[in-house]
C-alpha cells in the first residue's frame, strides 16, 4: 500500500474516531460546547455532519447522520485508496 494511501486511512480512521467522541459528548447536556476541548471538536466535526443533517431528519429523539457520514467516509476513503493504489 502506498504511503499516501495509508495516510488517508490514517486520517480518515481519526475523523471517525473524533465524530464518535462528539457523538458520546452530545449525550451529556452539561458540556459547555463554547470551551476547549470542545470546541475544537465541534469546529472540527460539524461541518461535516451538517449535510447530512440537513438530507436525514432525526427520528424521535436519534439523529442517524453521524452513521450514515461515518458509511460514506469510510465508502469515499475506500475508493480513494484503490485509487491511489
Amino acid at each position: 500500500m502506498s504511503p499516501i494511501a495509508e495516510l488517508i486511512i490514517n486520517l480518515l480512521q481519526l475523523f471517525n474516531l473524533l465524530l464518535l467522541i462528539w457523538c458520546v459528548c452530545s449525550w451529556f447536556p452539561a458540556i459547555n460546547w463554547g470551551s476547549q476541548p470542545f470546541k475544537l471538536l465541534d469546529d472540527i466535526v460539524r461541518p461535516v455532519i451538517a449535510p447530512f443533517r440537513k438530507i436525514i431528519p432525526p427520528v424521535g429523539n436519534i439523529d442517524f447522520s453521524p452513521i450514515v457520514a461515518i458509511i460514506c467516509i469510510q465508502w469515499i476513503g475506500g475508493i480513494l485508496v484503490r485509487v491511489l493504489q
